[in-house]
């Protein structure tokens, strides 16, 4: 599984090369949602053991929000992946007014400590969540992430496979207004999230 990771993150890093003297895309290129949705106030664990609500918490203009698991073997590595890679392509006041969240779909294994050392490997100011099945799927609902819809794993949590597998853009009146899904690259994203923030200070 490790060696899966290791080679998905080598792909997409090479990948960077290809894209960095690249032009950024003049349009929107995720999906913007006409009728935004509400963050629940609902209260998972950070890996510092603190209470965190995607309502509450999430107080910087921007807040990027994923639901995955950490042995997740092909899409979870590879957005986190680009969702970084997007943030050292942006310039230090909007790398300043985001946060990223991965809400974690398989809490009998990720604890804080492995979610802590995953995250690590793709940015260390990354934030992880984690708690019960039943609270994580609760979370999930409001913003049309059905978790329970997913594949079952063998410890009781959520594979949410390809057709779920979307970022979604939380803005600073605690509302998911926009999403991407898992094909958008590094490129698309560090655009997106640079448009979202001039619109947001407008």
């Amino acid at each position: 599984m490790r060696r899966t990771f290791r080679l998905v993150v080598l792909l997409m890093a090479l990948g960077l090369v290809g894209t960095a003297c690249g032009s950024s895309p003049e349009e929107f290129t995720g999906t913007r949602l006409e009728n935004p949705y509400a963050a629940p106030d609902i209260e998972l664990t950070d890996t510092a053991g603190e209470p965190y609500s995607l309502a509450a918490d999430t107080d910087k203009p921007l807040t990027l929000v994923f639901f995955g698991y950490t042995e997740c073997p092909d899409f979870c590595p590879m957005v986190l992946n680009n969702i970084a890679a997007a943030l050292n392509r942006v310039d230090d006041a909007d790398r300043k007014k985001v946060d990223v969240v991965l809400v974690t779909t398989d809490p009998a294994r990720d604890t804080p400590q492995v979610m802590r050392e995953y995250l690590d490997r793709f940015n260390k100011d990354f934030i992880g969540l984690t708690g019960d099945l039943d609270t994580i799927i609760a979370v999930g609902d409001p913003m049309a992430v059905y978790v329970n819809d997913g594949k079952l794993l063998p410890t009781g949590g959520y594979d949410l496979g390809g057709h779920s597998t979307f970022t979604l853009a939380i803005d600073s009146n605690n509302e998911a207004i926009a999403l991407w899904n898992q094909e958008t690259s590094n490129t698309e994203f560090a655009a997106d999230i640079h448009t979202l923030l001039n619109q947001d200070e407008d």
